[in-house]
Order: structure tokens, then sequence, then C-alpha cells
């Protein structure tokens, strides 16, 4: 992300864009959270997953996201897998700008770019080196940025949303429903109120999860991720976040 400074003709153009860009408060307050979280198979202890999230100029954003199994399960399914998500305030809106896979697995390994060339309505996409470009309408977010709009603009009972994202070649809409409320108790001690809510994903994601996932968000202003579960073609996986804070 780059910062703009706007000086005489530079700020009469902004002023006249279509899209004019906003402070990333206006439309991502997550920029200064961290989190930390055990990541279990079944009773197994799997591994651990870190995220952190900073200001890109004056109006981006940046979303680091880190995973890796610990060393009993690497001896099974060695997983180190970054992701990065960039994206900016447009007319007060998020919009993705960049998202960056770099996966380290036992059998598997890839990196993956896709940019989001939204004043074009475009997405190019490359793996390994190799390119396409994919025609998209326009909002297009990734998957990571339609985690976070779900967490300002959550789902109501009966009410789903539904997100527009562009993942791995796919574009298609992220429809996210709400289960049920429940209890649960928090890193820092005390037992919170919760939404479990459920989002249809159609692709593969860190720890390659391809089945039916649930996340708990604390009933509060700010929705911090407390649980994440995730059906495996044999088991599940538990993310459980064991720390979080805000700079």
């Amino acid at each position: 992300m780059m910062k703009l400074k706007w000086y005489g003709l530079g700020v009469l153009c902004m002023l006249m864009s279509t899209q004019a860009m906003a402070a990333t408060s206006d439309c991502f307050p997550f920029v200064g959270e961290k989190y930390k979280f055990d990541v279990g198979w079944e009773f197994v202890n799997a591994g651990t997953a870190e995220i952190s999230i900073t200001k890109q100029g004056v109006d981006g954003y940046r979303v680091y996201n880190f995973a890796r199994t610990n060393g009993f399960l690497d001896l099974f399914k060695r997983v180190r897998d970054t992701l990065v998500s960039e994206g900016l305030c447009v007319d007060g809106k998020m919009q993705s700008t960049l998202f960056t896979t770099d996966q380290v697995e036992r059998d598997y390994k890839a990196t993956k770019h896709v940019k989001y060339l939204y004043k074009e309505n475009k997405v190019e996409f490359t793996k390994n080196g190799k390119s396409k470009t994919f025609d998209v309408p326009a909002g297009h977010l990734n998957v990571i940025d339609a985690f976070y709009l779900t967490r300002m603009n959550p789902p109501s009972k009966g009410k789903p949303i539904s997100i527009p994202v562009f993942d791995s070649e796919k574009k298609y809409d992220v429809t996210v429903k709400l289960l049920k409320r429940q209890r649960l108790k928090a890193p820092w001690g005390k037992w919170v109120d919760c939404l479990v809510i459920q989002p249809e994903l159609k692709t593969e994601g860190v720890f390659t999860s391809v089945g039916t996932i649930k996340i708990w968000l604390t009933n509060d202003a700010r929705r911090i991720p407390l649980k994440i579960t995730a059906k495996l073609k044999i088991g599940r996986i538990v993310v459980r976040l064991t720390e979080y804070s805000k700079t």
C-alpha cells in the first residue's frame, strides 16, 4: 500500500474522483489487532496460528496470517502457511487489493497472488509464476476481507448475509448465516455471549479444510473470534483463541 499526500491540483483531482478514499478506521476498525490461536485436530494439539493487522498509508490495511503444525503433526502433515491480505477503504467500503498465499506443506507447495484491479472490475490470479485474468463484478473481496466484513455486519436469525468473493480462480457469493447464540469462556477468564455463524465457502484455506466451518464471535461491538471449527475428511479441526490484544 502506498501513502498518498494530496496538494493543490491533487486535492482537486481526488475530490472529483468517483471513488474517493476514506480513513481506514471508517471502513476497517480492526487495525492494531493481534491474535494467537491453538489449533487442534480432534483431541490432538495440531499447531498454532497467528494474525496481526497493520495500517498501510492513510487509507489501507494489511492482515498477516501464519499457521503451522507442531512437531508431532509435522511427521504426518507438515504445514507452514502464510496468507497476506491487503485492502483500501473506497467510498467508505472495504476493497481488497491483494491476496497472497504461500503454502508449504508436506506433500504440497504453492505460491498464489491475486491482484484485485477494482477500477477495471478484474482480478489477476498468479500461481507458481503463471497468470490469468478474470472479469468480476464491482465490490469483490478476498475471503479474509469477507470475514472482517462479517464481523462488522453479522447475520441475524433468519437473515443471512451474502458477500461476493474471488478466491482460488473462483468467483462466488459467500453466504453467512447465524446458527445460534452460545456462551464461551474467553482467554481473559470471563464467560461471554457469542454468535455462532456459518460461512459457506467453496474453496480451500489454511490447513486445507473443506467441510462445514463454524465461527464463534463475541456478541459485542468487537465481535472477537473465540473459536472456529472445520470438518475434514477425517475428523475436524478446532481453533481456539489464546491471546488477543489491540493497540
